[in-house]
């Protein structure tokens, strides 16, 4: 068993700095990003039931169970160390003596196709948390999120061990047999989520991107994984069904927004059959949407609740 490692959390002085970047996004726009109805997908699933007591009787009360996606995280993946493209946060994944660079390998063939990229990976608390509560309330009870606004989960440049050296993951089994844990389909596969670090063999930079962007949400949705970070998890609760582990290919375990080097206003798991702009600096951006279920606590006594199937 690995030992999990805690990343402060007290940052807030640093979301002064700016890291100025003329392709930079900033809180305010990712704040309205997470005004989507579409990321949201807010829906009714089934009813709790709760046992109410007072002095003179008990009765069963009901409630509505509903199930809607969170903004949990913004997840940057980008190349040079020290350049998250969401400025205010920059600072927090400074260059350090064990990792000072980034970019790709290359033979400086006009006809090369095939590079080793390499992406550093931070994963911070989605600021739009308050913002996105009021939004959600309008459709009716809402379920709160894992993460807290602002803050750091995984700092690749502090975990340059795994994410330099594929430090254990490159003896996992996952990472040596070709085919498992794949992001794509067949005829359409971007690359492998193991080994869970910031290289990849990969033609196309928003692809590479994006897998390199998986393996970061991968690593948080887990616990005791060999990385330094702090998992994005929830523990399950009365009347409050939380998010689980991230699964590539599959949009129950979480779906992904973009956000540079363009804001959509609409989620989708890797890959899409959207067009892939390429960032000219190397470096994009993502909200990370995980699914929660919930209901109203109408009692003091949690029996159950019924899923309508939908």
């Amino acid at each position: 068993m690995y030992r999990r490692h805690r990343l402060p959390a007290a940052v807030s002085l640093i979301l002064l700095a700016v890291a100025g970047s003329a392709t930079a996004i900033d809180s305010t726009t990712l704040v309205r990003s997470s005004l989507s109805p579409d990321c949201l997908a807010y829906r009714i699933v089934g009813v709790c039931y709760w046992l109410r007591c007072t002095p003179y009787s008990c009765k069963v009360k009901t409630s509505v169970k509903v199930r809607h996606y969170v903004p949990d995280a913004v997840v940057s993946s980008y190349v040079d160390t020290g350049a998250n493209p969401w400025r205010e946060v920059a600072l927090m994944s400074p260059a350090t003596p064990s990792a000072q660079g980034g970019g790709d390998s290359t033979t400086n063939q006009a006809n090369e196709n095939a590079l080793l990229k390499f992406k550093n990976a931070d994963v911070i608390g989605h600021p739009g948390t308050l913002v996105f509560n009021r939004f959600a309330n309008q459709f009716g009870y809402n379920c709160t999120g894992a993460s807290t606004a602002y803050r750091p989960y995984l700092l690749s440049s502090f975990d340059f061990l795994a994410w330099r050296y594929n430090l254990p993951e490159m003896a996992y089994p996952e990472a040596l047999a070709p085919g498992q844990r794949e992001v794509g389909l067949a005829g359409d596969l971007w690359g492998s989520v193991y080994p869970r670090g910031g290289f990849l063999q990969q033609a196309d930079d928003y692809k590479a991107a994006a897998v390199v962007a998986q393996r970061a949400g991968d690593v948080v949705t887990r616990s005791g994984q060999p990385h330094l970070y702090q998992s994005l998890l929830a523990q399950t609760q009365h009347g409050y069904w939380p998010a689980g582990a991230l699964r590539e290919n599959d949009a129950d375990s979480g779906k992904w927004q973009r956000l540079q080097p363009d804001l959509s206003m609409s989620c989708a798991v890797f890959p899409n059959s959207e067009a892939l702009p390429q960032a000219e600096d190397g470096a994009y951006a993502w909200g990370l949407w995980r699914p929660y279920s919930c209901c109203k606590r109408e009692g003091q006594l949690f029996l159950g609740s019924t899923d309508t199937g939908s």
